[in-house]
């Protein structure tokens, strides 16, 4: 387990930030994003990490951005394949297929959020109030059951600890009326598509996290999309409401912390060998359920 990525420099290039999983480096007249492959789970980033885990989120993004260009432009400069600039060229065994060059846009203060069932804080609030998010469901759903139609669910933006689950109308006060409108209808679209694309392929997207931004006066999507990282991916072959479902995802390494005498706070405690291998497992599954090829 050697070839994990989790800290990285490059001499002559700046580092302007350093976030759970992503390195961001400043060109110039562009950033330059790398997927590391640590791994994070209740907001504690494991001493070591998923190998390969950034060249998923970065191919899986990449083709999701190809898919759902039709609908919202993106922040890639760069394509999956196209060659790097000059001056990153040295570091191109390291990064080239975990990495993606992009605009420098102006990141929404919110997060947009969107459930097709219903799954984790959206489970917990709708036992208590029949509520998502302050959104009325019918009453009778349980765990994991597909809403009657998708729902936009913002958050807030947490540089540390848990995002906030907040309403539209508190969303459309921190971004304004007009935006927080234009990213609930384009979150809706983008999720909509992309959950009958990957329903196809065997795979149902219970929720999903977009992430957009302003650049030249126009809505952009940005950072990654449709990923494991930012999404429930579950197997629809094994799907049965009522109850959790296996994922796509980080879930082993959350059901191996569950065991421990661990109060989830930092120092997180390193992860075995065989959690490490059936992550990675469920990570390159996930690549190749979607695309249909290896990584």
């Amino acid at each position: 387990m050697n070839d994990t990525l989790l800290h990285l420099e490059l001499p002559n290039v700046r580092k302007i930030k350093s976030g759970k999983v992503r390195e961001i480096f400043d060109l110039g007249d562009s950033f330059l994003f790398v997927a590391s492959d640590r791994i994070s789970a209740f907001d504690c980033v494991m001493p070591n990490g998923i190998p390969r885990k950034g060249e998923v989120l970065t191919q899986l993004s990449h083709f999701w951005f190809d898919q759902t260009e039709k609908l919202v432009g993106n922040h890639r400069l760069a394509k999956s394949g196209d060659p790097l600039p000059e001056k990153l060229k040295p570091y191109s065994s390291q990064i080239g297929r975990r990495s993606m060059i992009v605009k420098k846009a102006e990141p929404l203060a919110i997060e947009c959020v969107v459930r097709g069932y219903l799954a984790g804080s959206g489970w917990k609030e709708y036992k208590k109030s029949q509520t998502v998010c302050g959104i009325p469901l019918p009453s009778g759903l349980q765990e994991s059951s597909e809403l009657p139609q998708p729902i936009f669910t913002p958050s807030t933006k947490a540089e540390t600890g848990h995002d906030e689950n907040i309403n539209f109308e508190t969303a459309a006060r921190t971004v304004g009326n007009e935006i927080a409108e234009q990213v609930r209808d384009l979150s809706l679209k983008i999720y909509t598509s992309a959950r009958e694309y990957a329903r196809a392929r065997g795979i149902i997207i219970a929720d999903t996290k977009f992430e957009f931004g302003m650049f030249d006066g126009k809505i952009i999507l940005i950072d990654e999309v449709l990923t494991p990282d930012s999404s429930r991916f579950w197997p629809a072959d094994q799907y049965q409401p009522g109850q959790g479902q296996p994922s796509y995802d980080k879930q082993f390494v959350r059901d191996y912390l569950e065991t421990l005498d661990w109060d989830k706070s930092p120092p997180a405690p390193p992860l075995p060998d065989d959690v490490v291998a059936k992550t990675q497992a469920k990570y390159l599954e996930a690549y190749k359920r979607v695309t249909g090829r290896d990584l």
